[in-house]
């Protein structure tokens, strides 16, 4: 299967959207709450409100990968933003939702540092974005080998070209 990457690199910011026909309180459900994030991400636990920390098992990923989410802002059902720690440094995320006329638009954004490792993030948020649709539309399972190294080298020429 030839995948062409959807996101986009500006400045540091990396944007990935879906857009699903349901109501964005459905979409947030899907975000938000742990039996639905484990079906496309990683199921969380603790006390998820502005300024607790959570932790996060991403269960598609090799090893004990959980790690620590501190939620920075939560504004249901249109923002959520999560800063995280782990052994590979920290992180900063913003989901954005918006509804329009039965459409639910969801905007992920991935505040890098630099753009060093988008040549392996790229691909790895696009494999979760496309998990989610799965999750919620039945589509069928996304491959990782679609997504990495396949996509590497469209986002690495984003990084080089980005303002």
């Amino acid at each position: 299967m030839s995948k062409k990457s959807t996101g986009t690199l500006r400045g540091n910011d990396l944007t990935l959207t879906r857009s699903f026909k349901a109501p964005i309180a459905d979409v947030w459900t899907s975000v938000t709450k742990s039996e639905h994030t484990e079906r496309w991400f990683g199921k969380w636990e603790g006390d998820a409100r502005p300024g607790n920390t959570i932790r996060i098992l991403m269960v598609f990923e090799k090893g004990d990968a959980w790690t620590n989410a501190t939620i920075n802002k939560c504004e249901a059902p249109h923002h959520l933003d999560l800063t995280t720690k782990s052994g590979y440094g920290e992180s900063h995320y913003e989901l954005k939702l918006r509804e329009d006329n039965g459409t639910t638009h969801l905007e992920f954004v991935h505040h890098l540092t630099d753009r060093k490792g988008v040549g392996e993030l790229g691909p790895g948020w696009e494999y979760y974005m496309d998990m989610l649709v799965h999750a919620r539309e039945g589509t069928p399972k996304p491959a990782w080998d679609d997504y990495y190294p396949a996509l590497k080298d469209d986002y690495v020429a984003q990084a080089a070209s980005a303002t």
